[in-house]
């Protein structure tokens, strides 16, 4: 599972360093070059919703192994368009197979998770930070050394689709089990309508996640941009601020299972708001490539457990059918991948990339606000006893309802 997770995140960020000299060759302007890149998060909002069907059907950990092959050839692409329609059309595809690769392995992760009995979904998004740190180096070593972008990312491409199609030989087998083979308590809620209060939370949950979103988007899209462009950094430094971005939120999440367990996710997402608030105001109140660079990864840290718990809280909401919560928050975070780009993009053009990036400490607010709506209570229920053999039995027909990605995406990336 885990290798799944390391693969999402390295492939995308793979192409993030290249993205100023992607710029330069289309001659692309800020809105422009931001507009291309909310093809990704578009292609992501489109194909979303299939992720549940296709989950049924084949099951969640095919689904995610498939997903990742797609997305690499659409980062390839990317990388190679020779014009804004081409990179904008790639982009797209590459979204597109990134949203159904991300619901599938966050449904096989929290299945994973409940047989497992505590928290470690938090884990799972670690290590897919782990992989866009991973990915980021790669791209910034591969123009240290002088790399095509072709045959930087078409290498990175074929390693990372072969580590997924050796993840899936370690898979838990069979089709995803329906919720209520794992808590008796979703039989009852199939007969309830969901009322206002669920709606209501699971809005808040969305939004909640999509501050995640946007402050990770901040980073890949303009992180680069900004450091090299504003603040004269070499494209090998300036590709330091993405890294430190994903690196804060590898150890945000490497310790955020301890720290959700121990103090509740309202407490540990409250206190992340105000790192990001915190961290990355001050680099833009006193701009310098050290600070700017430490402020980015303060934002990492700070929105490090903020979609799994999302996901989590989601995928537990009375009223719901299995998979219904879950789908809809890995779906509608990806307005903040959509957004964030033109957002940032036209504030640019009309101010400065400086004042567009206001918009990551406002996403701390914006969590401190909605964190309310996050579980109090530290710790998971209780793992519960399944018959032998109830994976396996799952494999006789598709589940009755949809088992549905940070990430996060873990992405995540």
């Amino acid at each position: 599972m885990a290798l799944l997770f390391l693969t999402n995140g390295a492939l995308f960020a793979n192409l993030l360093p290249r993205y100023p000299a992607i710029m330069d060759e289309l001659r692309l302007t800020n809105a422009q070059f931001g507009l291309a890149v909310a093809a990704f998060p578009f292609g992501a909002l489109v194909a979303g919703l299939a992720a549940a069907v296709l989950i049924r059907r084949f099951g969640s950990g095919a689904v995610a192994v498939a997903g990742t092959v797609l997305t690499g050839a659409g980062v390839l692409a990317a990388g190679v368009a020779p014009s804004w329609a081409l990179l904008a059309g790639a982009l797209f595809a590459a979204g597109a197979a990134d949203a159904v690769t991300d619901v599938a392995q966050n449904s096989h992760g929290l299945r994973v998770q409940r047989l497992y009995g505590r928290s470690i979904l938090n884990s799972f998004h670690a290590v897919w930070s782990i992989g866009a740190v991973l990915g980021g180096l790669m791209g910034a070593g591969a123009i240290l050394a002088g790399l095509s972008r072709g045959l930087h990312l078409g290498l990175s491409c074929l390693m990372f689709a072969g580590v997924a199609l050796v993840a899936l030989r370690l898979l838990l087998p069979g089709h995803d089990p329906a919720a209520a083979e794992h808590d008796g308590r979703r039989a009852a809620a199939k007969a309830t309508r969901p009322g206002l209060t669920v709606w209501a939370v699971l809005a808040a949950l969305v939004l909640i996640a999509v501050s995640g979103s946007l402050v990770e988007d901040a980073g890949s899209t303009w992180s680069a941009v900004y450091l090299s462009g504003a603040l004269g950094a070499a494209a090998p430094v300036a590709a330091l601020g993405f890294v430190a971005l994903t690196g804060a939120q590898f150890a945000g999440r490497l310790m955020g299972d301890r720290l959700v367990d121990r103090f509740g996710q309202r407490a540990v997402a409250r206190a992340g708001g105000l790192v990001v608030l915190a961290g990355m105001g001050s680099a833009l109140v006193w701009p310098s490539v050290p600070g700017t660079i430490a402020g980015f990864a303060a934002a990492g840290l700070g929105v490090a457990t903020l979609v799994p718990a999302a996901m989590h809280t989601a995928d537990e909401l009375p009223g719901l059918r299995h998979g219904t919560g879950l789908t809809l928050v890995s779906w509608l975070m990806r307005l903040g991948f959509l957004c964030s780009p033109p957002v940032v993009g036209l504030i640019a053009d009309a101010t400065s990339v400086r004042t567009g990036l206001l918009v990551v400490p406002l996403a701390g607010v914006l969590v401190l606000v909605l964190a309310a709506v996050l579980p109090v209570r530290p710790g998971l229920p209780p793992a519960r006893k399944q018959p032998r053999g109830t994976d396996q039995a799952s494999e006789a027909g598709p589940p009755s309802s949809s088992p549905s990605s940070t990430s996060s995406s873990s992405a995540v990336p």
